[in-house]
């Protein structure tokens, strides 16, 4: 039976409010960055994992799950700012920051932002320094290399990585999105039905998909143009302890995205591949996940 976990809210001081659910009481804490199309209780499979030494905040993003949207955004960054201000709030510094997917971009940003306030960063199939681009399509809904959209309006449209799901999240359509999952996170192994149910209906609740499409193809820490912006060479600035998981099954993210990212970032950087997990290794592999991280956290 799934474990409850009591919702809790922050006001920040640009007026949003984001929701959080928190697990253990242990000096070591870990502060838990979704990614696109999820929400804070995706990270389900680390707080029923939660060693006693540890403790954790899961929370949603802005225009996910139970936080408020007020405002639209343009940048990962944004986000990342509400989670600073999250962090200010509560009080927390010295925890180790985990970001899946677009939560790694997010945590990335925060790192290079706000240095001395996160110790270390575990980044779980996440998208590159570089960003995520999405490419316009032809019709037959083929990837066009290279045309990148012009707006947040023109994205909007996209026949194949955009309109569909966003149409499915404004018509709560479970079976549509639920065959996204399928095809997409779940190349490995699927959720037992009630967490699935739970993850999909997550999902589900999502308001600001186009926010973050346009967000996470703008995005660019590197030194190089990357189709949509220039880079801002902030991955210079993030001199923590980093841990970086790719699942070899992934088939949202590829490897070179995430090697990529471990070479920009140097020496500091630990790269784990897991075997026969794909973009969700917190259903794949739940139990060597935690042990991977909590390790590294421990220093051992």
């Amino acid at each position: 039976m799934l474990k409850e976990y009591e919702i809790k809210y922050v006001g920040l001081d640009n007026g949003e409010k984001l929701a959080y659910r928190e697990a253990g009481e242990g000096k070591n804490v870990l502060l838990l960055i979704h990614g696109n199309m999820s929400s804070g209780m995706h990270y389900l499979p680390i707080l029923e994992r939660l060693p006693k030494d540890f403790k954790a905040y899961a929370l949603d993003l802005r225009g996910f799950g139970e936080s408020s949207y007020n405002s639209r955004f343009d940048s990962l960054k944004d986000l990342s700012e509400d989670v600073y201000d999250f962090t200010t709030k509560l009080g927390l510094k010295g925890f180790t920051m985990v970001g899946w997917s677009t939560g790694g971009g997010i945590a990335m940003q925060f790192a290079a932002d706000h240095a001395g306030v996160a110790d270390r960063l575990v980044l779980i199939d996440s998208a590159s320094y570089m960003g995520y681009p999405i490419f316009k399509k032809d019709e037959n809904g083929k990837m066009k290399l290279g045309e990148v959209y012009q707006s947040k309006e023109e994205m909007s449209l996209d026949p194949v990585q955009v309109a569909p799901a966003a149409a499915a999240m404004q018509k709560k359509d479970f079976a549509f999105m639920n065959w996204i999952w399928d095809a997409t996170i779940y190349t490995n192994k699927k959720p037992e039905a009630e967490y699935n149910n739970l993850y999909i209906n997550e999902t589900l609740k999502q308001r600001n998909l186009i926010d973050v499409d346009w967000s996470l193809a703008c995005f660019n820490m590197s030194h190089m143009h990357n189709g949509y912006t220039q880079g801002s060479g902030l991955i210079d600035k993030i001199d923590i302890p980093v841990l970086s998981f790719w699942g070899n099954k992934d088939i949202i993210v590829r490897e070179e995205m995430v090697t990529s990212t471990v070479k920009a970032i140097g020496e500091n950087a630990k790269y784990v591949v897991l075997e026969d997990s794909g973009h969700s290794p917190l259903v794949d592999c739940p139990d060597r996940l935690i042990s991977e991280i909590t390790d590294f956290v421990r220093g051992v």
